[in-house]
């Protein structure tokens, strides 16, 4: 089975009957930071998140932020110290980022040159900043490898087909894949079966 748009749909259709629904909502509303201060947020979640499970990025960006808040230095309640260092920058010069960001030709090329944000997340940045791109994760590497596509290239077929933002269309791919409701299988991919009850 091929990735048409309606695979797509019933993709869609899973996440959302999986919980996710306002995942979804949010990726579609994604806007350019209206301050500073997001900004910099964003790009500390991403920091943060990059090479992490979710539940434990989480923990970390709440105890750097509430540290930020008190004044302290993120070294102190952050062990990584390139990622405290690239977030203590970014915060420091969240309004000097702020301006460069809104005056960036490419957005996704500006994320990458922040401190410790690399080639791939930087379109996790991007992303969260509002610009509709497509993260070439390992799960949408091998979608779009099916299909002879680029991520990009997958995403903006599916995003056009569907009217659903490239970043929502990403999304979805990837979380039906991190929850095992879309399979990579020799065939090509499947749905999970559902799971009958006991």
């Amino acid at each position: 089975m091929g990735i048409t748009i309606d695979v797509y749909r019933q993709a869609r259709e899973r996440v959302i009957a999986a919980g996710f629904a306002h995942d979804i909502t949010w990726s579609e509303g994604l806007a350019a930071p209206a301050t500073p201060e997001v900004l910099a947020q964003e790009a500390i979640w991403v920091i943060c998140n990059s090479g992490m499970k979710h539940t434990i990025a989480r923990s970390i960006y709440r105890r750097v932020m509430h540290a930020i808040a008190i004044g302290l230095d993120p070294h102190e309640v952050f062990g990584h110290a390139g990622k405290a260092g690239a977030i203590a920058t970014i915060w420091r010069d969240r309004a000097q980022l702020f301006a460069a960001f809104g005056e960036a030709a490419d957005r996704v090329a500006w994320c990458g040159d922040l401190p410790w944000v690399g080639e791939i997340t930087k379109f996790h940045l991007a992303k969260n900043l509002g610009v509709d791109c497509a993260k070439p994760d390992r799960w949408l590497v091998r979608l779009a490898a099916i299909e002879g596509e680029t991520v990009d290239g997958l995403c903006c077929r599916l995003a056009t087909a569907s009217g659903d933002r490239i970043g929502t269309v990403d999304y979805v791919l990837w979380r039906a894949c991190a929850a095992g409701l879309l399979l990579i299988v020799p065939q090509g991919i499947a749905f999970q079966e559902a799971q009958a009850c006991a």
